[in-house]
């Protein structure tokens, strides 16, 4: 605690340069000031200690101001330090304001500062405020070349004005700027810190000044100080605006709205797509923009195209360092200039791979394009670190999957491996009986009886019977039966894509491996000669072999669909989306909750905002690569229907699926029935170490239940992200209530978990795993023939061929191996789990940053016992000849494609 409380601050003596050889006290009987020196005579001495004599923050005397009189009130000098962050590029605009803001300047349109006490003036019943003090030195310090720029200002204020609590700032220049902290020296408690990591906007169009709270101490809504009430009730309001008007970019407004701008009927009746969010088609909202509708269709929004930006709150945008790594360079560079490059590349070619060589040559040769001018535009295309431009080439990082061992994808064992300690580990289930049953109605998609017999299994189950083998919790299933087999019939309608609605079985071997031991091919029934259902099982023989690989690559199909628009876009993109908007709308940057919130929420708005204008849109970049093409987003707001928020933490998400059971004697509470599933156990390691700390944060501030249930703000933040943001699960019976200490632990655990380490789990292994296209095809053109079909004697003269004709084209291949590489890289910027800006002091209580310290040693921890586990040869699903090791939850991080790091948030 001692070395926090030297971090934050020492006694004023040894840090301010306002404190003199001299201090004042304050006689309490005779009200008077007396001064005394150190040096010099003592008119007046009292034996007293400052604490003593002091009973509130008083700022310290400078010697310049103050002279030994008899006064009521004296003046005191104080002294702000602003750290402003500069933009290391500028455009032709901003120079020119920068320019204007130097002459202008001169005529006393600068930057000025206010401080707000927490106390109220007994006369004028506001709070008490200090006269404006313009920052120094803007114009001359406008060139420096540093990344941070520091400016001051003075201020003299009453010696019973208090301590301040926020900072009113105006900015009468034409330009923006980025304001990371203000710190406030000359006080007697030290140091005052005002983190603020904001963008603070030019008057001349948004009029007002910006407030700033003080870390000094987190303060519940009841707990406010009466200088600060109003001031915070305003920052609110301003941030939840009126729910009306076009979004500038500059704005600062979190609103809500449906999902109605993924379409754009303008274009034509091939990019109309549904609204997402309603009574029709639940789903989440999203960040209002309160763009025009479009002329054809006044449900749907109008479309912002790219490279104009889509609007999300000023300070929610990415830094310049993130902009350059994603949206101006890779991103852009990718969907502007790549794929079309691609598309006039490759569109005259054969689009098809011929074999496994052609594969190779992605990682080895490159793919040339024709770019006319691609010798001066090559040079200037910010391309993904995997695509190395020379002449025109194309050239793609060797992924992981096959760095160590070029065909373990096509074994078994990895296969089921990488159900486990793959991309997509949050789908596997225990069988609970066999056969399995679908769910859905009958009428409509047909008898809901399985195909599969104990005859199909029973060969692969080393002498048990299927009883048996259940009841020892040895078999288990992955299903994707219901959620594909609605749209099966739209799908496979579409040109170039054809899917089944696949279950796959997996059995437990005595080795703590998986090995899968049937696959299940479903098709929507089309009438009674037609069979609708087919069940493979492991080859026998060469034809066999081939059949097996092409269901494999079926089922992968059918996961990488589920990972992407369920597991990934859904629960942790679009559902924490609400949650982000309510926490800024409802709680004040002075809430504790909101602080231990905060880094949590750090770039999700502008990535979602971003998948919004060119992932998850009509034709875009998710459509164009994965199998249900144009019903993409309708899977995923099908998903959202069984969507619960109480069962997205991790324990209760294990034990949904069948893959736990409680027990009190385990560590985490939980006994896995599969010990070796490194997903589960590295996860379980950071759930509890999110848990621990939200414990004992909340506690911290909530030392009785009362509080929880009148935190105005809390409440209503927890009230409107399930009424507004999940409106159309509002009414489920299933939300936490928010009632204990114990329940906000469990729903800000939750939070932060999906945030950071589940999120992590499914996204930065996708081009190391995925960016080798048979290990994982996002999409496949071709059914498996059946001995009746015309193509089945293609498939026995050259099966090689026809199973890469199955997968996706070259040019599908490319443009999604580009797509994935960029998402699966880390910012250089990337604040990872355990890691705060500003640690020593995002927040004054000293006892919190030693508690976070706390957190982050034990987050050091548990990366070493990570790196433990994936060198124990007895883990086989991690450790072995070939095999990956499971890092996808290991903390930290270079930056780059790396597969592993738990960043924060969701930020890309």
């Amino acid at each position: 605690m001692a070395v926090v409380k030297e971090m934050m601050g020492s006694s004023l003596t040894e840090r301010s340069s306002f404190v003199h050889s001299s201090n004042f006290l304050f006689n309490q009987q005779k009200k008077n000031w007396v001064w005394v020196s150190s040096s010099g005579p003592v008119w007046e001495k009292r034996n007293l200690s400052m604490k003593k004599v002091i009973r509130t923050p008083v700022a310290a005397i400078s010697e310049e101001i103050i002279r030994p009189v008899t006064e009521k009130v004296a003046k005191f000098k104080v002294r702000a330090v602003v750290t402003v962050k500069k933009k290391n590029k500028e455009d032709f605009k901003e120079a020119i304001a920068k320019h204007l803001d130097a002459i202008t300047e001169k005529i006393g349109r600068n930057v000025t500062l206010q401080l707000v006490s927490q106390d109220i003036d007994p006369k004028t019943k506001t709070p008490k405020t200090s006269s404006e003090a313009a920052l120094k030195d803007w114009s001359k310090k406008s060139n420096i070349k540093a990344e941070r720029v520091h400016y001051t200002a003075e201020f003299v204020i009453d010696s019973n004005f208090g301590e301040p609590g926020a900072i009113l700032v105006a900015n009468k220049h034409q330009k923006e700027f980025f304001m990371e902290s203000i710190t406030i020296e000359g006080f007697a408690s030290g140091p005052l810190h005002f983190p603020c990591n904001s963008w603070v906007q030019s008057q001349n169009g948004h009029p007002g000044k910006r407030i700033f709270f003080t870390n000094k101490q987190p303060f519940l809504p009841s707990e406010t100080p009466s200088g600060l009430k109003k001031l915070r009730e305003k920052e609110l309001k301003e941030l939840r605006g009126d729910g009306t008007g076009v979004r500038k970019s500059s704005d600062r407004i979190y609103d809500y709205d449906t999902y109605n701008d993924l379409g754009n009927p303008d274009k034509g009746i091939d990019f109309v797509r549904p609204t997402l969010g309603g009574e029709k088609i639940p789903y989440p909202r999203r960040c209002r923009t309160g763009r025009a509708p479009t002329d054809t269709d006044m449900h749907a929004e109008s479309r912002v195209e790219k490279p104009l930006p889509m609007y999300v709150p000023r300070d929610e945008a990415f830094e310049e360092l993130k902009q350059e790594t994603f949206s101006a360079g890779r991103l852009k560079a990718v969907l502007h200039n790549l794929i079309p490059s691609l598309v006039a590349s490759l569109s005259k070619d054969n689009h098809n791979f011929k074999g496994f060589s052609d594969v190779d040559k992605l990682y080895k040769e490159g793919v040339q394009l024709q770019l006319g001018l691609q010798d001066e535009l090559m040079k200037k295309l910010p391309l993904p670190k995997a695509v190395q431009d020379s002449q025109g080439l194309l050239r793609y990082d060797t992924p992981k999957i096959v760095s160590k061992d070029k065909f373990a994808w096509l074994r078994d064992d990895e296969f089921a491996r990488q159900v486990i300690a793959g991309i997509n580990p949050v789908t596997i289930e225990k069988l609970q009986s066999f056969p399995p049953e679908s769910k859905l109605d009958p009428e409509t998609f047909g008898p809901p009886e399985s195909a599969l017999t104990e005859q199909h299994i029973l060969p692969h189950l080393s002498g048990m019977t299927v009883q048996q083998a259940l009841d020892e919790n040895k078999l288990f299933i992955v299903d994707y039966h219901d959620i594909y087999l609605p749209f099966l019939d739209r799908i496979n309608a579409l040109d170039g894509r054809k899917a089944y609605a696949t279950r796959t079985i997996f059995f437990l071997t005595e080795l703590g491996t998986l090995k899968p031991i049937a696959i299940e091919l479903s098709l929507p029934p089309t009438g009674p000669n037609k069979r609708s259902k087919q069940v493979v099982t492991p080859p026998v023989d060469a034809t066999s072999s081939w059949v097996w690989q092409l269901a494999k690559a079926h089922v992968c199909s059918n996961d990488a669909g589920v990972h992407q628009l369920v597991n990934h876009w859904l629960r942790t993109h679009a559902c924490i989306e609400p949650f982000i908007l309510a926490a800024h709308r409802q709680m004040s940057a002075m809430h504790p909750i909101f602080k231990l919130l905060d880094p949590h929420m750090r770039y999700t708005l502008e990535i979602n905002g971003l998948a919004r204008q060119s992932l998850i849109s009509s034709d875009g970049v998710i459509e164009s690569c994965f199998t249900p093409g144009k019903y993409c987003m309708e899977i995923s707001a099908a998903a959202y229907k069984n969507w619960r928020f109480d069962l997205e933490g991790l324990p209760a998400d294990l034990v949904r699926r069948g893959m736990a059971v409680p027990d009190p004697t385990q560590p985490h509470g939980l006994k896995l029935l599969i010990e070796d599933y490194p997903y589960a156990t590295d996860g379980l390691l950071i759930w509890t170490a999110i848990e621990n700390w939200v414990r004992t944060y909340v506690y911290h501030y909530y030392p009785n239940t009362a509080q929880i249930r009148n935190d105005v703000e809390l409440q209503n933040w927890y009230s409107e992200s399930i009424n507004v943001g999940h409106a159309d699960l509002s009414h489920a019976s299933w939300w936490p209530k928010l009632s204990t200490q114990d329940d906000l632990v469990k729903i800000i655990t939750t939070i932060i978990w999906l945030a950071s380490a589940q999120h992590a789990a499914l996204n930065f292994g996708q081009y190391p795993y995925g960016g080798y296209v048979p290990n994982r095809p996002p999409l496949m053109r071709r059914l498996i023939p059946e001995e009746t079909d015309a193509e089945y004697a293609i498939f026995l003269d050259d099966p090689q061929r026809y199973f890469f004709y199955a997968l996706p084209s070259l040019l599908q291949a490319t443009g999604f191996m580009a797509v994935v590489d960029t998402l699966s890289t880390h910012s250089p910027d990337e604040e990872y789990l355990g890691e705060r800006q500003q640690p020593s002091i995002w927040t004054g209580d000293a006892e919190i940053v030693d508690a976070f310290y706390g957190f982050s040693g034990e987050v050091r921890r548990i990366e070493k016992e990570i790196e433990k586990r994936n060198r124990d040869p007895t883990l086989r699903n991690r450790c072995g000849a070939g095999v990956l090791p499971y890092e996808l939850l290991a903390p930290s991080s270079e930056p780059g494609v790396t597969c592993r790091g738990v960043p924060n948030s969701v930020s890309i």
